[in-house]
């Protein structure tokens, strides 16, 4: 059973798939080295939407700034190791919660209906292009809701057997949570990690709960059934997408007791000296998801016989599937 990666982007037009992976990789690799730690291994995949939304890739040879397809935030190495120090929020920490708060109180209703649901949707509308189509209600916008989730579905099949982490990033992680809260019944999922998430925004919680309903079952946002070892959330207080930037009062646990862990981490990402604390390369070369992502690659499987027998009948089912593939061809 190999450790595996499953990784999903977020928000926004994106360089070509290999070019995006290799960069999540780089990103990855740097964090052990600034750490000094041996890497272990690990297979990595991304699921990439990009092309679902935009026609064309960002280009990393165009050098003009004025064409769409400019890419303007390519992967850089960390920058000086003073301009990475944690800097001290407790004031920024206090006023997110209390706009947390507020929100909720306009927003929000006990039941998690929403409150002014016109607003968020002009919001989504204007600032987020992607979210208003995967949320909407045309058969295009449905489609792109279906497409992006049948890409992630497809690896994680894929990968069945092996022990997965789905690392997802910005809008990636409403996708992802998606999957596995209504998509995933008999699967296990080891770890669950978001970065610079928008899953507790009000109006994205509402969404959440809308389609919970839907499936008959008692309303609970929680963590998914499929996760049994971990939820880790990180957050860079400066990260204006992961404005309700602690999950764990937003989600209970599931029935296994797995509830969100957050961490407060310092995304050190920044391109001819302009910061972007909600880019992907900073979150993956922090020292906090290093740390957890060493724990989850050198976790060693207990021996014992009821996973003996589950990776006998593992084996069983890759064998029966061999076998009818030869068949068929």
């Amino acid at each position: 059973m190999a450790k595996v990666i499953i990784g999903i982007h977020g928000l926004g037009n994106k360089p070509p798939k290999e070019l995006l992976e290799k960069w999540w990789k780089k990103a990855i690799l740097e964090g052990f080295n600034k750490l000094a730690l041996p890497v272990p291994e690990f297979k990595f995949e991304l699921v990439y939407w990009a092309d679902l939304v935009y026609r064309y890739p960002e280009n990393p040879e165009i050098t003009d700034k004025k064409d769409p397809y400019f890419l303007e935030e390519p992967y850089t190495p960390s920058p000086a190791e003073e301009a990475t120090k944690i800097t001290n929020h407790s004031w920024r920490k206090k006023i997110l919660q209390f706009i947390e708060k507020e929100l909720e109180k306009v927003f929000l209703n006990e039941d998690l209906s929403l409150n002014y649901a016109d607003v968020s949707d002009a919001i989504m509308y204007k600032y987020f292009m992607e979210l208003e189509m995967y949320y909407g209600a045309s058969n295009e916008q449905i489609t792109l809701k279906q497409k992006t989730r049948n890409r992630l579905l497809q690896l994680i099949e894929k990968h069945k057997f092996d022990d997965l982490m789905i690392l997802s990033h910005s809008m990636g992680t409403i996708i992802a949570y998606d999957v596995l809260q209504f998509e995933l019944k008999n699967k296990s999922i080891h770890t669950f990690v978001t970065m610079g998430s928008p899953l507790g925004l009000p109006f994205i919680r509402a969404k959440i709960a809308k389609e919970i309903k839907t499936t008959g079952i008692q309303l609970k946002i929680a963590t998914p059934e499929c996760v049994t070892k971990s939820w880790i959330n990180f957050a860079d207080l400066e990260d204006k997408i992961a404005l309700n930037f602690d999950l764990n009062n937003d989600f209970t646990s599931n029935s296994k007791g797995i509830q969100v862990a957050d961490y407060e981490i310092k995304n050190d990402y920044s391109v001819n000296g302009i910061k972007n604390p909600h880019k992907i390369y900073g979150y993956l070369r922090s020292k906090e998801f290093i740390e957890q992502l060493q724990l989850f690659l050198s976790e060693k499987k207990e021996l014992s016989i009821r996973n003996i027998v589950k990776d006998i009948r593992k084996i069983g089912h890759q064998i029966k599937y061999s076998t009818r593939l030869k068949q068929r061809i």
